[in-house]
């Protein structure tokens, strides 16, 4: 039998529902009621690279009218573009420096009371994981539990039809990771498409009970490969130029330069490969799409469409050949910290492009169970965004700024310091890529604030960076110094300040009661001037 709309419930259709705040919120009225949530996930997609974006070439149709049906944020961002640290922060709520999560390698280290899964699971949803985890989460915690990585993951029922093994094998031979000819085995050994088959399974085999899947494909993240008809859609000859070349690191600091010549060092004709980096990453962008519209419209086929929210975003972009580099690796520049992020479904305003509001992929949880009226957990820092997913009023000074961060901490590496290439930390034992996220990439710390068009980074040496991302997309003209610009600055500079003390972390609790914002909305009691 059909599921009762959980919004229809509380009272009038889907577009017209409201909620009051979340800790006195009403619980539904059966396990029955609530809605199904999907979480999709890309690995490495920055915001700009799709047509309703601005970018010329058509990646995503069909993700770009599911945010016509819904409500897009054009400002979001990762809070660390790293994936370990910005998956934990997504089911946390929590940003780095407080779930301790700085590097892929601290998962064991993820700092929280619940998570989302934690939540759900106690609203007694089914939960499932089909795609790259790459954060804290443990199978233990799953109803159904389908692990992918990059170059493997489980082997399906027609699995030596389609060659899923041999194909695995041959994305660890890949030479640098760039295909420069068309993948030679079949849509259906990629990973995307075997991660919507198991889903789709999922799906299907839960009865009676509301379901949460975290839908998590590990591209567009390199390697960088696509079949037929992928390959051909996007010529290298067709797709955008660069923001910049290699030529803008001369006024970048010394890790940016290093991070070129570690590029360099293993694939030195990359000056030659990029359009083909970035007519892969294109394709790429399409086949996640076209399985994405898979997944939705058996969605649609089985009803299952009206009760169920999708929540659509990336964990970081990708350089993709700006400033003559490759993946992600260094410091806070847009194409790596700017993520998609589109929330559809019942109770959810459609049509709505969010322009104003600046969002984090920590405000994810917390919006979540603001939806579901459940009480945030001790520790939460991002915001609800359920009211502006409504179209209902909301404190414009909440949300007029966001905040990322980044590095390990320690001093900066020089180039006084001398780090083989070859180092187990840089080159990857066993296969054919070296690492971008290393200890010269990673050193140091440094923190970000981006408040209407302009961009401020500041890190642990007391230098700053200031752009207008309106006049300067790229971040090419540092403008910090400028004494033209000294009240921009000042403003910005506050603004951080005050990010970094709002995310101090008042874990663990003790004796002391916290006085808590209504959804984390800080704005009725700040007092810096707009």
């Amino acid at each position: 039998m059909k599921r009762k709309n959980f919004f229809q419930t509380l009272g009038g259709g889907a577009a017209a529902a409201t909620l009051p705040a979340a800790k006195s919120a009403p619980t539904a009225k059966s396990k029955s009621d609530l809605p199904n949530i999907v979480i999709i996930m890309t690995d490495q997609q920055r915001a700009d690279f799709t047509k309703l974006a601005g970018f010329p070439l058509d990646t995503q149709p069909f993700l770009d009218s599911l945010a016509r049906r819904g409500t897009r944020f054009p400002h979001a961002y990762t809070t660390e573009p790293v994936c370990a640290p910005a998956r934990c922060s997504l089911f946390t709520g929590r940003f780095p420096k407080a779930h301790r999560v700085r590097e892929n390698s601290g998962i064991r280290h993820c700092f929280f009371t619940r998570d989302l899964a934690d939540v759900l699971r106690e609203k007694g949803y089914r939960l499932a994981l089909c795609g790259k985890n790459h954060s804290h989460l443990q199978a233990k915690g799953f109803d159904t539990w389908r692990s992918y990585g990059h170059w493997d993951g489980p082997l399906g029922p027609n699995a030596a039809a389609v060659r899923e093994a041999e194909f695995e094998r041959w994305l660890l031979e890949l030479i640098d990771e760039i295909g420069t000819e068309p993948t030679p085995f079949p849509l259906e050994a990629q990973h995307p498409y075997r991660m919507v088959t198991d889903a789709i399974q999922f799906v299907e085999a839960t009865k009676d009970r509301p379901w949460f899947l975290w839908l998590s494909f590990p591209e567009p993240h390199n390697p960088y490969q696509v079949p037929k008809p992928y390959w051909d859609m996007f010529p290298p000859e067709a797709v955008p130029d660069r923001a910049a070349g290699a030529e803008a690191l001369e006024n970048r600091s010394f890790k940016w330069r290093w991070q070129r010549q570690l590029l360099l060092h293993y694939i030195p004709n990359y000056e030659s490969l990029w359009r083909r980096v970035r007519s892969n990453y294109c394709g790429m962008l399409r086949l996640i799409d076209d399985q994405v519209k898979r997944f939705v419209e058996y969605l649609e086929k089985t009803s299952r469409m009206d009760n169920t929210i999708i929540v659509f975003a990336a964990d970081h972009g990708d350089f993709v050949g700006d400033y003559g580099l490759h993946k992600k690796g260094v410091e806070l520049p847009e194409c790596l910290v700017r993520v998609p992020m589109i929330w559809v479904g019942p109770g959810i305003r459609s049509g709505q492009t969010h322009h104003p509001a600046f969002v984090s992929l920590a405000d994810v949880m917390p919006t979540l169970c603001d939806m579901l009226g459940a009480a945030m957990p001790e520790g939460v820092q991002g915001r609800s965004l359920w009211p502006l997913l409504q179209g209902r009023p909301y404190p414009e000074a909440e949300f007029r700024s966001v905040y990322a961060e980044g590095g390990v901490g320690g001093l900066f590496f020089e180039e006084t310091d001398s780090l083989d290439f070859d180092h187990p930390v840089i080159k990857r034992p066993g296969k054919n890529i070296f690492d971008e996220l290393n200890s010269y990439s990673q050193s140091g710390t440094f923190k970000m604030v981006r408040m209407g068009d302009w961009k401020l980074v500041f890190d642990m040496m007391g230098k700053g960076q200031l752009y207008d991302l309106k006049t300067d997309p790229a971040e090419l003209r540092n403008r910090f110094q400028d004494p033209a610009l000294s009240a921009v600055k000042m403003q910005l500079l506050q603004e951080l300040l005050a990010w970094t003390l709002r995310t101090e972390d008042v874990l663990p609790t003790n004796r002391y009661i916290h006085k808590w914002a209504e959804r984390n909305w800080y704005a009725p009691h700040r007092v810096v001037p707009l």
